[in-house]
């Protein structure tokens, strides 16, 4: 499998959990599995993680280049299948890897995030000439994808043999905690221009306004951290910064949350709208692709794309959430990571839907 970064990356994220939990479970199988990744100072070029030979070689941009002359020196006869991770730039292997199945795995396309993360210029270049092109050579090669919403955007790419598999969470118990006495939002994910976190702050802002107050958390790091633990200071409300935290950390902290809210432009599936239910924590969610599949899915409520209707869906539904909070966690439309990590392995070969219970269609929308 060729994938970008690996799950040890400052920027790491819900592709690369998938990743790490997929080849570990094949490794455990008795597969003889190859992760390869791009380069990051002071850790080790080739070692085995999981029982996964994680292989690191250039950097962001090199890293697709070393891909290609890795497989040329090192892998031709050697593997029976390659997994293109294209996360979020596909690394070409079907022009280049003739000696074997490829299929490609796609998260999610970026069409508006190029706006979000780039400055105009190059985000007209990623959006409009390199993105179209990077995925046109994909026309025909089997793909496979986390969601409906991903399968709709690559089909409006060209792409044309797409097949969902489902995505994972751990099985793990919610923590006997308490919520919290004030009602608690939670913010959990990179704190980047495409997850938006300041509106989660602007709404928080707007419910005070109204005279319902209450506390944000930001679980997670990124460039926007600095600006918006300003705006926080500014606003004087309490809100607390957390910072990247271990997963049972996560856990703790979302268990005695009342709600989780989800900002981005668009995801693949949102894994961490599933990650709250568990803790038995609901979702309000932006409208928006990935999020669409898994929020109603996990028993959440979309509201439109703007702080004003985050703020108007949190004041209808949180003050219910905060007298009666769930004292379980539920499942949402993630399943358990041996039936993926076998999901995607079988899709792979065969490239049929997922003998799982898992339906390659949108999810019902959920009576929230």
């Amino acid at each position: 499998m060729f994938n970008r970064k690996f799950i040890d990356h400052p920027a790491a994220g819900g592709a690369e959990v998938y990743t790490r939990e997929v080849t570990r479970r094949w490794a455990a199988a008795g597969h003889d599995v190859t992760l390869f990744c791009s380069a990051l100072g002071g850790t080790p070029d080739d070692r085995v993680v999981d029982g996964v030979r994680v292989v690191r070689r250039g950097g962001r941009f090199g890293v697709y280049r070393e891909a290609r002359r890795f497989y040329r020196t090192e892998g031709v006869g050697r593997y029976d299948l390659v997994v293109d991770g294209a996360n979020p730039r596909p690394f070409g292997c079907a022009a280049w890897v003739k000696d074997a199945r490829v299929v490609a795995l796609f998260h999610q396309v970026r069409r508006e995030i190029w706006f979000h993360e780039l400055p105009l210029p190059v985000a007209l270049l990623g959006r409009y000439v390199l993105e179209p092109r990077w995925l046109r050579r994909y026309q025909d090669v089997p793909a496979l994808t986390v969601s409906p919403s991903s399968r709709d955007s690559l089909y409006e790419y060209g792409l044309r043999n797409v097949v969902v598999v489902p995505v994972g969470r751990d099985r793990v118990p919610r923590p006997e905690v308490p919520r919290e006495r004030l009602p608690t939002i939670v913010f959990l994910g990179r704190l980047t221009w495409s997850k938006r976190p300041d509106h989660a702050l602007a709404a928080v802002e707007t419910l005070a306004r109204q005279g319902f107050y209450a506390q944000l958390w930001y679980i997670g790091d990124g460039p926007l951290r600095h600006d918006l633990e300003k705006a926080a200071d500014d606003c004087g409300l309490p809100v607390r910064f957390y910072g990247r935290v271990t997963d049972g950390m996560r856990d703790l902290l979302l268990a005695r949350a009342h709600a989780l809210v989800v900002t981005s432009v668009r995801e693949g599936w949102g894994l961490v709208v599933d990650e709250a239910a568990a803790m038995g924590t609901p979702t309000v969610a932006y409208d928006c692709p990935g999020l669409r599949d898994s929020v109603p899915a996990a028993g959440g409520v979309l509201v439109d794309p703007h702080p004003a209707a985050l703020a108007t869906g949190l004041a209808r539904v949180l003050p219910g959430w905060v007298a009666e909070p769930s004292s379980h966690g539920w499942l949402g439309g993630a399943a358990d990571w041996d039936a993926v990590a076998d999901a995607v392995l079988a899709a792979a070969i065969f490239h049929t839907t997922p003998a799982t219970g898992y339906v390659d269609s949108p999810v019902r929308e959920a009576d929230s």
